[in-house]
Parts: C-alpha cells; sequence; structure tokens
C-alpha cells in the first residue's frame, strides 16, 4: 500500500473503479471486524432481505423496507467513519467533537427508528391483509 495518498491521486478508468471497489470492500470489512453494531445490523439486514422474498406483501413495501436496511448500514458507516476522523485528531474531550460523534449517535438512532417504522407498517400490511 502506498505511504501517501497522493500516490493514489490520478488514476482514471476501469483502475478507479478496481480501486474504489478495493477500498469499498476495505471499509466493509474493517466495520464489519471493529463495529459491534455495524455487524449486528449487517446480519440481521441481510436476514431481512432474504425474508422479503418471502413476506406476502406489496412489492413497494419490500422496495420500502430494503431501501430501510440500506439507509441504516449507510448511517452506520458513515457514524463510525465520523467517529474514526474524530479519534484520530486526538484523544481530548473537546465540545466540537462530542458534538460530531453525538450527532452521528443520533442519526443512527433516526435510521434505527425509520427502518423500524417501514418494517411495522410491511409485516402490518402482509398478516393484517
Amino acid at each position: 500500500m502506498p505511504q501517501d495518498a497522493r500516490d493514489l491521486k490520478g488514476k482514471t478508468g476501469i483502475k478507479r473503479l478496481i480501486n474504489a471497489a478495493r477500498y469499498s470492500r476495505d471499509g466493509f470489512l474493517k466495520a464489519f471486524r471493529t463495529e459491534e453494531a455495524f455487524r449486528q445490523e449487517s446480519i440481521l439486514g441481510a436476514l431481512g432481505i432474504l425474508a422479503l422474498f418471502f413476506i406476502p406483501a406489496a412489492l413497494s413495501l419490500k422496495l420500502w423496507a430494503g431501501f430501510a436496511i440500506v439507509f441504516l448500514l449507510v448511517t452506520e458507516l458513515l457514524n463510525s467513519a465520523v467517529e474514526a476522523a474524530i479519534d484520530r485528531i486526538g484523544p481530548e474531550i473537546h465540545p466540537m467533537s462530542k458534538y460530531a460523534k453525538d450527532a452521528g449517535s443520533c442519526a443512527v438512532l433516526f435510521a434505527l427508528i425509520f427502518c423500524a417504522a417501514v418494517w411495522c407498517v410491511l409485516l402490518w400490511d402482509a398478516f393484517t391483509a
């Protein structure tokens, strides 16, 4: 791996796409290994996506449920990125660092509430019709 981020600049075409895919894979694997919340949400999300094939509900509700899972995972990854960047700056407690971490945590909470609400609507529709 290059020691300087500038060594990664200037890639174009298929090489850029291959590098981007590798970085995305690395980010997913690192988060899955080190972030328990992301690991739990990923496993439940994968089970939820599989369950969508068997739940007797409207396609539009299934799409919303799948989107809610992806939205939750994206939000969790962004929260982890913010936390890593803040931790990289230094270990001291600063009000702006606390705000950044708290705001990221709040975003994940909102994504969880959204995901739960969508899944409640989906399951209600599927099993009360």
